[in-house]
């Protein structure tokens, strides 16, 4: 399985080279090498999502104002999350998302979404749910893709969620949360989410 992970991390499924495979396949590859809980170790989980974090930036279509600069990096931060820092930085070490370069920095509380630091994807642990509604209503209304691996979390507002279905490792996507964000999630994504929640106007 860690194999099959890094051959869709580094070169995409059956070594097939980045530039010969389209986003969609990339999604597909990845959701068929989902992990089964009852046979896979932490480390291999945090992988898997850490791959997912990295690819969410090419599917998300942020307002010019989220980003300082032309060159400005696409910033995934991460709160109350420390055992995905190390596998997260290692997936987005010398990769770029449309041109951006990635950069990982950790989250410890909710101001530190604002100002030029603002992250661009945050992941919103769920050990203390008090902390994460904090960090998810610092977010509120802001061009942050909010992600969580929490349905509890989910229902408080986060954008993306992890979710186990099918003994593999999936995700969902609330619209509503999007279109609060001024994110626009591109078809492919949603297409292979495990579930899509309507937005206002559904």
């Amino acid at each position: 399985m860690n194999d099959r992970i890094e051959a869709i991390n580094q070169r995409g499924p059956g070594n097939v080279e980045p530039g010969k495979l389209t986003r969609r396949q990339w999604l597909v590859a990845a959701l068929a090498a989902g992990i089964s809980p009852a046979r896979a170790d932490g480390e291999l989980e945090r992988q898997v999502k850490a791959a997912f974090l990295y690819r969410f930036g090419g599917f998300v279509e942020w307002p010019e104002s989220a980003f300082v600069r032309a060159d400005s990096p696409l910033v995934i931060g991460l709160h109350e999350a420390d055992e995905l820092a190390g596998p997260l930085a290692r997936t987005v070490t010398g990769r770029t998302v449309n041109g951006r370069v990635l950069q990982v920095m950790k989250l410890k509380k909710a101001d530190a979404v604002g100002g030029e630091r603002a992250p661009h994807i945050a992941f919103v642990g769920a050990q203390d749910t008090t902390a994460a509604q904090g960090l998810l209503d610092g977010c509120r209304e802001r061009p942050i893709l909010t992600v969580s691996d929490s349905g509890h979390v989910h229902g408080l507002g986060s954008v993306i969620n992890f979710l186990v279905a099918e003994e593999r490792v999936r995700f969902e996507v609330s619209l509503k949360a999007a279109e609060t964000a001024r994110l626009r999630i591109s078809a492919r994504l949603l297409s292979a989410a495990w579930r899509v929640r309507p937005g206002a106007s559904a």
